[in-house]
């Protein structure tokens, strides 16, 4: 639970995150196409350069993205051109935060060097954006309305990754999994863009969005279980490993028991309980958007049953997609996306 002061009730992870998908809503519905930021912004500072380096400077971030997303790289190109590149901006920025506690200078990352990153991301919100890449975003927020909290949390997510390597309950992994994943979704929804015909609220895509990013990382965090064990750390919830009668001993282990099939099997059954949350949003997206977001659901879905396809063996085994399927997941992914938004939208959330 999150720490409360004296008196008060103390709030869930989940209650603390459904506050900043609220918020995220609100500023969407009131301003629809306008620019949403909490700091003091002259929308007159001019970025460094010309229209032309600005030009090279989207061409930089999708160059980026298709190295290491190709998937998601090739749904992006049925997008407009501005939401494209947009999107490929907020891409490389959470590579780069990412990459800033899994890159190879990792160990030499400290809380001070996340401090210089948040600044960073500040100056980049107010036009003053520090390098090329920087300056693709920086264009992005000023094009839609994109609020920078998620940002702010996804680099306390990396925080979290410096200073703790154990997780009590799913209430504390969900809000890991929320700040290095589920603000993916918040930043994105306001570029991708609500289908006009949509009858979802903006609340209930935004919820979507988010169960997108949490069961994203519940995959990932269920196919690394082996290589987080051998740099010492357990994303999994320490009570639910007791109550299936485990512990990090038997990770550390990496022996595949019946035991550790019992409690994986209950993971992966969450993990896909927040796909099938995330099914409906896509659905509510502008057209031109569902395809890359359906592609990425539909890939990352898949690794869950690769996991079971290795008799859960996720300590000397990784689960992963073949070309062939990623391919094959393209027209199905296509097709989705061509589905109308429902009439009556119900949200699992």
């Amino acid at each position: 639970m999150v720490a409360s002061t004296a008196g008060e009730v103390a709030m869930s992870s989940e209650e603390m995150v459904y506050n900043v998908v609220l918020k995220q809503a609100a500023l969407v519905n009131k301003q629809p196409s306008g620019v949403t930021r909490d700091l003091d912004v002259n929308p007159d500072i001019a970025l460094p350069g010309t229209l032309s380096l600005l030009s090279e400077a989207y061409d930089r971030c999708g160059e980026v993205c298709a190295e290491y997303a190709k998937t998601f790289y090739l749904g992006t190109l049925l997008m407009t051109p501005e939401r494209r590149r947009a999107i490929w901006a907020i891409y490389v920025w959470c590579r780069r935060t990412d990459e800033l506690v899994d890159g190879p200078n990792a160990s030499h990352i400290t809380p001070t060097a996340l401090d210089r990153w948040e600044s960073r991301l500040e100056d980049l919100f107010r036009g003053r954006p520090f390098d090329m890449l920087d300056a693709g975003l920086s264009d992005t927020v000023t094009k839609f309305p994109v609020d920078i909290q998620p940002f702010r949390d996804m680099i306390e997510g990396m925080r979290m990754d410096l200073r703790k390597s154990r997780y009590k309950n799913f209430d504390e992994l969900y809000l890991y999994c929320y700040y290095v994943a589920g603000t993916v979704g918040l930043m994105s929804v306001p570029v991708m863009g609500i289908a006009p015909d949509s009858q979802a609220t903006t609340e209930s895509v935004y919820n979507a969005a988010l169960a997108l990013g949490i069961a994203n990382q519940l995959t990932n965090i269920l196919r690394d279980v082996g290589e987080d064990a051998q740099r010492g750390r357990v994303y999994l919830p320490q009570d639910e490993l007791a109550q299936a009668g485990l512990s990090d001993d038997d990770i550390f282990a990496g022996e595949v028991t019946n035991k550790w099939r019992n409690f994986m099997k209950n993971q992966i059954k969450r993990a896909r309980m927040f796909f099938d949350m995330a099914e409906n949003g896509v659905t509510e997206l502008s057209e031109a958007s569902r395809w890359p977001v359906w592609a990425s659901l539909l890939l990352y879905r898949q690794i869950l049953d690769e996991i079971e396809a290795n008799d859960y063996n996720n300590f000397t085994k990784r689960a992963y997609v073949s070309k062939a399927k990623k391919i094959a997941a393209l027209p199905i992914a296509y097709a989705k996306s061509l589905l109308r938004p429902s009439r009556i939208y119900t949200s699992k959330a």
